[in-house]
């Protein structure tokens, strides 16, 4: 198991009781570590270059977010406060998706600590997601001839808008989004499949979606690959999510994926996504569910 890190992906400064838990990240990775993953299983990444960032964004974007030129308005959309910090752990965090998904087509299953920011369109960033990391891994994948079809599997409690808009015109990417009819975002884009399941939602109900989603893309679509953007926001306790599903639901979601994967044979490579508790040690839990999981395996 290969899981790419870096300490930038928790050091970002940001304004007191904003939403977004950035400490999770540095606590995930003790608590990995203390299910007994040794440090030679964690990789530091290298940054995305522009060219790999071009793969899906717009050029003047990519230039504004980089030179430190993107309007008022587009920083608030995005949801960030700008700084130097965030554009490295930025580029480090789309450099681990792309680098982890290439150790994954070669060794079966990799992860990155952050990831899964299926928010970010191709002109601009929103909810919490500059670049789209997965997207852009996808489109790295076929572009240097790695992989021909790419399944991004998105089990956020939030539709990958992003993710389909910036891959509609591509036929070797194929978006399956399982998410909260009623959740953000509130106008939804057109994945290859959406699964839109109601609030309220409870382990049943999800887990036999998700089994019949990912058996049915992978019977039609025989990927080479599956980006798994595996969010902690299904979880009942989620403050931005409206499902109940319960802890042993997201860990049987997480097992059913990588087993399924590892039983067809198909490399998997996981993003975090998104998670969203105050109480970051019952958060962290959450997301640990990922790594008990291949641990179980």
């Amino acid at each position: 198991m290969q899981l790419y890190y870096h300490p930038l992906y928790s050091d970002l400064i940001l304004p007191e009781r904003h939403r977004f838990p950035i400490q999770k990240y540095k606590l995930l990775k003790t608590e990995i570590e203390n299910l007994g993953v040794s440090a030679i299983h964690f990789q530091e990444p290298k940054k995305a270059t522009p060219a790999q960032l071009s793969l899906c964004h717009n050029q003047t974007y990519i230039n504004n977010f980089l030179n430190g030129t993107l309007s008022n308005k587009a920083i608030k959309k995005m949801g960030f406060p700008y700084s130097n910090e965030l554009v490295e752990r930025t580029l480090l965090s789309v450099g681990a998706s792309i680098q982890s998904s290439e150790h994954a087509l070669k060794h079966g299953f990799s992860a990155n600590l952050s990831g899964g920011y299926h928010h970010a369109y191709s002109d601009y960033g929103s909810g919490f997601c500059i670049f789209n990391d997965l997207a852009i891994a996808a489109a790295h994948l076929i572009n240097t001839e790695q992989a021909d079809t790419v399944l991004i599997f998105d089990c956020d409690v939030h539709q990958g808008d992003g993710t389909a808009q910036i891959t509609q015109n591509h036929d070797q990417i194929i978006t399956c989004s399982i998410h909260c009819e009623q959740n953000f975002p509130r106008n939804k884009q057109e994945s290859t499949y959406d699964f839109a399941l109601p609030a309220k939602t409870t382990d049943a109900e999800y887990l036999a979606t998700l089994e019949q989603a990912l058996d049915f893309c992978v019977r039609i679509h025989n990927p080479d690959i599956i980006l798994y953007n595996a969010g902690a926001d299904i979880y009942t306790k989620d403050e931005l999510g409206l499902f109940d599903v319960s802890l042993d639901g997201v860990y049987k979601r997480d097992f059913f994926t990588l087993n399924f994967c590892k039983q067809h044979q198909i490399p998997l490579m996981c993003g975090l996504g998104g998670g969203y508790q105050r109480n970051l040690s019952s958060l962290i839990n959450v997301h640990k569910q990922l790594f008990k999981a291949a641990i179980d395996l």
